[in-house]
């Protein structure tokens, strides 16, 4: 129970590591009318979850859980990056993350990238690497959710309403990637990594990403 309780701590919107300010592209795909109601939302989400930065940030969370050379893993999960805000993205979560998780242990914590650092900061957990892949892609998929409530806007209960039918594709890509490794690493969600090198250049924007 306790790990259960930490690990919902860690992934509270509550949590300070500012998740609330990114969007990864789908503000630019919003501002395009690609995403314009609760519908798109859902595939523009589920197109993340499935091929996009939720399978790639479920992979290298996974990976960390297990691996021997973290600083190795890191670079690789940079170098993954699509563009330059979501690189940016990965590396101030992860250093915010490991900034609010040393006051809580009570000793320094490496920034790694968020992905990265939150699978090690899991590795003492009691739970299934899929479980801990689960929440943490319900998280994404509700501060994508959470973006689009207001941007498009949608109504609160309309966002939450995608969220729940977000559920079964979020256990299928966790249970998935719970048995990955890095040679299953790979991305096609083209728009959505074109919608964030766009994102870079637009003139008004809500979020950071």
């Amino acid at each position: 129970m306790d790990d259960r309780l930490a690990l919902a701590q860690m992934l509270s919107p509550a949590f300070p590591v500012g998740a609330y300010a990114y969007s990864q592209g789908l503000e630019q795909a919003m501002s395009d009318g690609v995403v314009r109601d609760a519908a798109s939302l859902q595939d523009w989400v589920t197109q993340v979850l499935r091929h996009g930065a939720g399978r790639m940030d479920a992979i290298f969370l996974a990976s960390a859980r297990r691996a021997d050379d973290l600083a190795a893993l890191d670079a690789l999960a940079l170098a993954y990056a699509p563009c330059a805000e979501r690189a940016v993205e990965m590396r101030d979560q992860g250093a915010a993350f490991a900034q609010v998780l040393a006051a809580i242990r009570g000793c320094a914590q490496p920034a790694l990238t968020y992905a990265v650092g939150f699978g090690r900061a899991t590795r003492g957990m009691r739970l299934s690497t899929a479980e801990i892949l689960g929440l943490w892609l319900q998280a994404l998929a509700a501060q994508l959710v959470s973006a689009a409530v207001r941007f498009v806007p949608l109504g609160g209960g309309e966002g939450q309403a995608v969220l729940a039918r977000l559920a079964p594709v979020i256990a299928e890509v966790a249970e998935c990637c719970a048995g990955s490794d890095l040679a299953d690493l790979g991305s096609a969600a083209f728009g959505a990594d074109l919608a964030a090198m766009r994102h870079e250049t637009l003139e008004v924007r809500i979020f950071r990403t």
